[in-house]
């Protein structure tokens, strides 16, 4: 359920103080709604809670309130963020940046190239000023991570589901878990997705609504995710090398942190999409919010399991398989069911959609990309498995 643009325009003109106009919802959107507009001459941005956010519970009083005491004190700490013309417990207005989301646009658009270039050391300097610059007790009500480990073993089995893989990296995780870097203010969500990126690098960090108290090694971590590479060849946001982002990092002010530690956290991050994921599919499943986003991130979970595996130890790399022939897997003529995929998901593609329709569009052609990848892949609940043996999973089970 969303905020009609009549009742959100009466809102923006009381809260302002002037007449708003050109109100658009604009991309995204999943936990929160994002509206573009116009007041006079400046054109912003209205952030708002919805009564209910896919996949969570009900937004805590105050949410937004606190998002803008966030973006004020980073932009004191000079990390690049949208400036804030005006909050309410339930809405934050800022200024409009100019600049691309779209991690694969930055990834592969010539008009990116010299961002790409430019893109770790410069995230790797806003994280060391948010981390360094900020202090966590100046923001009331900012949540305070406990144990990260504890807190997915706990989200796993309320879940109820038998996920090996993600048992597995939860006792690796804790049997190699590195000492604490430190306690400070970490975005949560620092990735590709949530950057604004112009020409000349990044101009803008969004979507603070997982800021809390923890190790400033995760948001670290956080970005080098396999997931959030986004096909990008680098372990930094698809574009940098970890040994180039530490080295900024520190140049930068920040902590030093060794490799080992920031690989523990990338492999915590995977963990923890993992378990996103799950419980993602699990609201779509369960019918508490029917979404074709929840169902398309929860068909991902295997994809990010092997992820993990892969992570704790050297990879299983298999050899690329054959594509079975058409004849030997179905008794219809083509086009093949990968074929009929591929024609409905190039039909959504050409759709001439705006705002939030283009958005979950975008959503429904992953969602065919995932089903296009394993009808061409029928080998891959085998490379899972033997990932799976690899690790002692056969062993530990029988215990």
């Amino acid at each position: 359920m969303e905020l009609d643009p009549p009742p959100l325009t009466g809102r923006l003109s009381a809260l302002l103080g002037t007449e708003v106009s050109d109100l658009q919802r604009m991309l995204g959107g999943a936990s929160r709604e994002t509206w573009a507009f116009r007041a006079g001459n400046d054109e912003l941005v209205a952030r708002c809670d919805p009564p209910s956010s896919p996949g969570h519970s009900a937004p805590h009083a105050g949410a937004m309130a606190l998002e803008a005491s966030l973006l004020r004190a980073a932009e004191a700490a000079a990390v690049p963020v949208p400036q804030v013309v005006a909050a309410a417990d339930d809405l934050i207005v800022v200024r409009r940046l100019s600049g691309e989301t779209l991690a694969r646009r930055i990834l592969r658009d010539d008009g990116f190239a010299k961002a790409r270039e430019r893109l770790t050391e410069q995230c790797a300097a806003a994280l060391a000023r948010l981390h360094t610059k900020v202090a966590a007790d100046d923001i009331p009500g900012l949540p305070v991570e406990g144990d990260p480990l504890q807190t997915m073993r706990l989200t796993l089995d309320d879940l109820g589901e038998p996920h090996p893989a993600l048992e597995l990296g939860l006792l690796r995780l804790a049997r190699t878990r590195p000492p604490a870097t430190g306690r400070v203010l970490v975005h949560g969500d620092f990735r590709l997705g949530n950057l604004m990126v112009d020409g000349d690098g990044l101009v803008g960090v969004l979507d603070w609504e997982l800021a809390h108290v923890g190790d400033p090694a995760e948001d670290l971590g956080w970005l080098c995710v396999p997931s959030w590479r986004f096909g990008g060849p680098q372990p930094v946001a698809g574009v940098g090398t970890r040994e180039e982002l530490l080295s900024a990092y520190a140049a930068a002010g920040g902590r030093t942190v060794d490799e080992a530690t920031l690989r523990w956290w990338e492999a915590f991050g995977t963990l923890r999409w993992g378990v996103i994921c799950v419980r993602q599919a699990a609201a779509h499943l369960t019918g508490a919010v029917r979404s074709v986003e929840l169902a398309a991130i929860g068909r991902r979970t295997c994809e990010v399991e092997l992820d993990l595996l892969e992570e704790l130890g050297e990879p299983v790399r298999t050899p690329p398989q054959e594509p079975v022939p058409q004849s030997l897997t179905s008794l219809h003529d083509r086009p093949s069911a990968g074929e009929i995929v591929e024609a409905v998901r190039e039909w959504i593609e050409q759709l001439q959609l705006t705002g939030h329709d283009a958005f979950l569009a975008r959503v429904s052609s992953r969602a065919l990309q995932i089903v296009e990848r394993e009808l061409a892949s029928p080998g891959l609940q085998q490379r899972h498995r033997d990932r799976l043996d690899a690790l002692g999973v056969a062993l530990l089970q029988a215990r």
